[in-house]
């Protein structure tokens, strides 16, 4: 099958007589020191997601993803370069801006609700409203009977679900997800991806996904970043059209049985050499 990737525009082109980008990276590089030397860990990376979009960084590990997305929360100061959250400069951590990691460090001894608020109680947000959205959130995400259980009482992907609400309950505009489904079995993967898609769609997230699984990248975004080996750059992006699903955007699920899913996934594979190790 011929491929149906489409290459997206440059970093700059989307801002071009349209709204500001919700997230935008100017020439950012990062550079950490040891007492074996400097390591350049990314390099010029220029990026902009609009307000809506759903993106994903993928390629080999150690290309500088994760460190990526701890720089846009603010959590880590670039070298150089520029980062800016609807136009304004990222200097540290915001509540605009929501973390789901990996792991769901959920309090064992505070209910999946209470675990819910957390951010909110934090932040000093007003309390009853917290509740009000998280439990909302919660029976978004299917977990509206489980409100007052406790962690120990769920599975892997029910404390993932309750992570993402947690997340969400602040209200923030950009979530960024450091493969935050890396833990589950492949069943769970790809149930929970469903979930998370809807609700961060219903609710108009930007949103940044750091994955190692390429076809997570093509089934959940709409556009795949794929970075080279360190020093991290931008070495491709691809727009995930479906044009063989018709009007709309198919489901994870859905997309990976559409004939566009195989040509995505073999072109990203030949562009992260992913049989290379390094």
């Amino acid at each position: 099958m011929e491929s149906v990737l489409e290459r997206a525009p440059g970093a700059g082109a989307s801002a071009a007589g349209g709204p500001p980008p919700r997230i935008e990276l100017r020439d950012v590089s990062l550079r950490y020191f040891t007492h074996e030397g400097e390591t350049q860990a990314l390099d010029r990376i220029s990026l902009t997601v609009a307000a809506g979009e759903f993106v994903s960084l993928i390629g080999q590990s150690g290309c500088g993803k994760s460190t990526l997305l701890s720089i846009i929360a603010g959590i880590l100061p670039p070298s150089s370069g520029t980062v800016r959250v609807d136009g304004k400069p990222v200097t540290g951590p915001s509540p605009r801006v929501g973390y789901m990691l990996q792991q769901d460090y959920l309090f064992e001894w505070r209910t999946i609700l209470d675990n819910a608020v957390l951010g909110a109680q934090i932040q000093r947000q007003d309390m009853k409203r917290a509740r009000e959205r998280a439990a909302h959130l919660l029976h978004k995400c299917g977990m509206g009977d489980f409100l007052h259980h406790y962690p120990r009482q769920l599975s892997g992907g029910m404390r993932q679900r309750v992570a993402l609400a947690r997340t969400l309950v602040t209200d923030p505009d950009v979530v960024l997800l450091d493969e935050p489904f890396s833990a589950l079995d492949s069943q769970t993967r790809l149930a929970i991806a469903d979930e998370v898609v809807a609700v961060l769609r219903e609710e108009g997230k930007s949103v940044v996904l750091v994955t190692h699984d390429i076809g997570e990248a093509i089934a959940m975004t709409d556009r795949v970043v794929v970075l080279s080996r360190r020093p991290g750059r931008i070495k491709s992006e691809h727009l995930m059209r479906f044009p063989s699903y018709g009007p709309g955007r198919p489901s994870p699920f859905e997309a990976r049985s559409l004939p566009e899913f195989n040509s995505y996934f073999a072109t990203l594979w030949d562009e992260i050499d992913v049989h290379v190790e390094g």
